[in-house]
């Protein structure tokens, strides 16, 4: 097994300084997708596929490699090549995990897309990343087409039968040889970019580089319990499509040859989640607040698990949820912090030093993290912009194809996450709102501006605005206000058909939870939309 980042410590000053990311040498020549699959034994199980019926199938870290290896050789075959944006479409799965590997072996950039976006989301998406092809299930593809509105882009489709001019998956790679030969990649070149939202303009791809999981590692091996132990296996509900599946579960556990449990059945159950945790002995998992919240619903008993550590992330969990939770799975539950363009900024490590329920925990190891003034100076118990040191592994090389957006996102050498919080006399932090209005809704963040956008393009809709307003379970939801076109009359039928229509041309966790008429929108001088206004109408 790979050596370990970190040493077990009992106190937090000895837990943080054993890392600095200022000093920290990376190799200049790094291989996200080698390093996660060559430096294993190939006769290792990688992956263990609970199919719907719960019955389920292993795969070795030798089939990942021969099929990413294929895979490469097909793209490569249909002239993509290093460098190049692909775009992932598809749940977790063995072929999602082979897609990304695939990628990363040949130098190429990964573009991982939710399945849960519509064809609007999806379009943005894939042009504003220059994608040149694009990977996805059958049960995705009709979007993807629609998406796509006739662009020659090389469609992969997984399952069922493609349309002329696409190529199957399992076809394409039953022919390819498994013979490839890795790119040597640079630790900083681009390995993968995902999107986020932010409340004006349209989502931003955040670009990673393959050096990401140097600073990924020490963030997991500190919540997961100083991980990695013989007989962890990691599950989660998180999907490959956000970086917390993708980088808190799939690269974590492939970066130290442990088995990852991928469910096909999709939908979250609190009872098939409990089974899945029990049945395939789940040492280590990520599981969001609002699953937190709905398995405590279920009233299901808790105890028989074989967990050594459950992490969390999203918002605070309180005191209640929190103690829930650990009783429930009888271990630690570590919340972690951090945003895609940065994912690890601020946790716990329950072994090593206190928790405070409801703050985000310290700053993790090696991370240097501060609240700061209006005028960019860190500050103690006092409110201001949650910020993070820039040199960091985890550090996103740039918005893609944005200059202007990184250049904001830097202050000097911080990292401005756009949360307000305080820092106490100990170091945790707390959260207290976004200094924007992006919405955090059971652990998406949500930018107003696309739902306001897709709103807009409805025929009854003259304006929208968007913003979050509090949900038990989901923490937040969005909230609609809607002036209608002259001649249009509000009601019941027609907020229906503009949640439907935001939810099908975007995504679900997305739709307006509630949609209110209003005669017009409140506005600054300028003209923008007085979006905190409207927190109180």
């Amino acid at each position: 097994m790979r050596e370990k980042m970190l040493k077990r410590v009992s106190n937090y000053n000895d837990l943080w300084k054993q890392i600095d990311y200022r000093t920290l040498k990376i190799p200049s020549e790094f291989n996200l997708g080698v390093a996660c699959v060559d430096d294993h034994d190939p006769s290792s199980r990688a992956l263990t596929i609970v199919a719907r019926d719960r019955s389920s199938r292993d795969y070795t870290f030798g089939d990942v490699r021969d099929h990413a290896n294929r895979l490469a050789n097909v793209l490569l075959g249909i002239g993509t090549g290093r460098g190049d944006v692909v775009a992932v479409v598809n749940p977790q799965s063995f072929e999602t995990g082979v897609a990304y590997m695939g990628l990363f072996r040949m130098g190429a950039v990964a573009l991982p897309l939710s399945s849960l976006f519509g064809p609007d989301a999806l379009r943005y998406r894939l042009r504003n990343a220059q994608a040149k092809a694009v990977i996805t299930s059958a049960a995705n593809a009709p979007k993807v087409r629609e998406a796509l509105a006739g662009a020659p882009l090389p469609l992969i489709v997984i399952g069922g039968e493609p349309e002329p001019g696409e190529y199957s998956f399992e076809a394409a790679l039953e022919t390819a040889s498994d013979q490839f030969e890795p790119v040597l990649t640079k630790a900083e070149d681009p390995a993968f970019l995902i999107y986020t939202s932010g409340t004006t303009g349209d989502p931003k791809g955040a670009v990673h580089a393959h050096r990401i999981v140097f600073g990924e590692i020490p963030v997991f091996e500190a919540a997961y319990d100083f991980y990695p132990q013989p007989e962890d296996v990691l599950w989660s509900s998180a999907d490959w499509a956000w970086i917390a599946g993708l980088m808190d579960i799939l690269v974590p556990a492939w970066f130290y040859g442990l088995p990852v449990v991928v469910d096909l059945e999709g939908a979250f159950s609190a009872e098939r989640a409990v089974w899945l945790m029990r049945e395939h002995r789940v040492t280590l998992t990520l599981l969001p607040p609002t699953a937190l919240r709905m398995i405590r619903a279920s009233d299901l008993p808790g105890g028989d698990f074989a967990f050594r550590s459950v992490a969390s992330g999203g918002e605070a969990l309180g005191a209640d949820l929190l103690g829930w939770a650990e009783e429930f799975f009888g271990c630690a539950v570590n919340e972690c912090y951090g945003q895609t363009e940065l994912n690890g900024i601020c946790g716990n490590s329950a072994a090593v030093y206190p928790v405070k329920p409801g703050s985000l925990g310290r700053a993790l190891p090696g991370t240097v993290v501060a609240v700061l003034d209006d005028d960019g100076n860190p500050v103690t118990d006092k409110s201001g912009e949650i910020a993070v040191d820039r040199h960091h592994a985890l550090t996103m090389l740039e918005y893609f194809n944005d200059p202007k957006a990184t250049e904001e996102k830097f202050l000097g050498d911080w990292l401005l996450t756009g949360d307000l919080g305080t820092m106490d006399e100990d170091g945790y932090v707390w959260f207290e709102s976004r200094k924007d209005d992006v919405i955090k809704s059971a652990g998406y963040r949500i930018g107003p501006g696309e739902i306001e956008g897709c709103l807009g393009a409805h025929e009854a809709v003259a304006m929208a605005a968007v913003i979050g307003v509090p949900d038990e379970r989901r923490g937040q939801v969005p909230k609609a206000f809607v002036v209608l076109k002259p001649g249009r009359e509000p009601s019941d039928e027609l907020a229906d058909e503009l949640r439907t229509h935001v939810r099908n041309r975007l995504a679900p966790h997305e739709m307006p939870r509630e949609i209110a008429f209003i005669d017009d929108l409140p506005r600054t001088t300028t003209g923008k939309i007085m979006r905190r206004a409207l927190r109180d109408v």
